[in-house]
């Protein structure tokens, strides 16, 4: 199995691969719309003002944003948070059930994995790699896991300031804290839902092509924004559409995998499996936004823009229900009020 991936990996690896985006901003912030408008009633109220909701819309972007900055730290650190080929972790021996879900220990077992099947990568050319990005086969299900957990420990400081005393300005401080980690994590769980960031055919079919898919290398382009821009997709369009959060399963046995990790991997290995039909929709003329059939085209991406929303609401639904009390926060703010009576 491994073996049959080397002329498509080695294909990928030679490429000059522009950095890829999901989605354009339109997009990105139709699945932060989606997912505001799958909240239930009883979530925290701040985040529906006017202002909340346009902020995270619009920090729906910002991560590409930081993509048109050409420091090679930023562009490494950023870039590799957006994707994840999945056969590349099959190239180095990895199954997506039993990698680590932690970043770094999973980097670890990449890199051995390659070492110990060199066979089925190609030589990284350094001229095409100054941010050394090209090694690695992507980390999104991490960035996504990261951030969820950043925004629950949000939810722990700020329930901790409003129960143990904590100061307006401190409140609104960590409210805002939490409309911008929803609203940035909205921008790599829209990504997720584009099927090209699962797969080394981001761009165009590479390597051995015996459907004839297409290897036009606009393609992703067309996909995240270019069809949608055509055909005149509106937010008002799936926002009737829009699904209810749910609470997601986190509890982990001692010693095994984190759930939620798992819950997240097993959605980006369905998300692979709609890159087929995705191409398949392309040979049969239905994502032109013109020819006949279009319109099947078009359920395909709706689709995925509410799947994203669905999953970035239960997220952020999880995140809050899930978050404990802080308690050194808790004792911290407790002395406070000690020291000033």
């Amino acid at each position: 199995m491994i073996s049959r991936l080397l002329p498509l990996l080695c294909a990928v690896c030679g490429l000059a691969v522009p950095a890829l985006h999901a989605w354009d901003y339109d997009g990105h912030r139709m699945v932060n719309q989606l997912a505001l408008a799958g909240l239930p009633p009883t979530f925290p109220a701040f985040v529906r003002t006017p202002e909340a909701a346009e902020r995270i819309a619009f920090l729906a972007g910002e991560p590409d944003r930081w993509r048109n900055v050409t420091d090679l730290p930023l562009r490494q650190a950023n870039g590799l948070d957006h994707y994840l080929d999945l056969e590349q972790l099959t190239a180095a021996g990895l199954a997506p059930a039993t990698v680590s879900a932690l970043r770094y220990e999973f980097a670890a077992q990449f890199a051995a994995g390659r070492a110990q099947h060199p066979e089925n990568f190609s030589m990284v050319d350094p001229a095409r790699n100054a941010d050394h990005t090209r090694e690695w086969p992507g980390f999104l299900p991490w960035a996504i896991t990261e951030y969820y957990e950043r925004l629950k420990s949000a939810f722990s400081y700020l329930r901790t300031f409003q129960e143990s005393g904590g100061r307006p300005e401190e409140i609104a401080n960590a409210q805002a804290d939490i409309i911008y980690l929803m609203g940035v994590m909205g921008h790599y769980v829209g990504d997720s839902t584009q099927p090209l960031h699962t797969t080394i055919h981001n761009n165009g079919w590479v390597g051995a092509n015996p459907k004839g898919y297409t290897t036009w290398e606009g393609f992703h382009a067309w996909i995240d924004g270019g069809f949608n821009a055509k055909i005149g997709l509106k937010p008002g369009d799936v926002a009737p559409q829009a699904r209810a959060a749910k609470v997601l399963p986190t509890a982990t046995a001692a010693g095994a995998r984190d759930r939620l990790f798992g819950e997240i991997m097993d959605h980006l290995v369905a998300e692979s499996a709609r890159v087929e039909p995705l191409y398949e929709l392309d040979k049969e003329k239905k994502l032109s936004g013109t020819m006949p059939g279009s319109e099947e085209g078009r359920a395909f991406l709706e689709e995925q823009l509410l799947r994203g929303g669905e999953l970035l609401s239960s997220l952020w639904l999880t995140a809050s229900r899930n978050a404990q009390p802080d308690t050194y926060l808790r004792a911290q703010l407790l002395k406070r009020q000690a020291g000033a009576k």
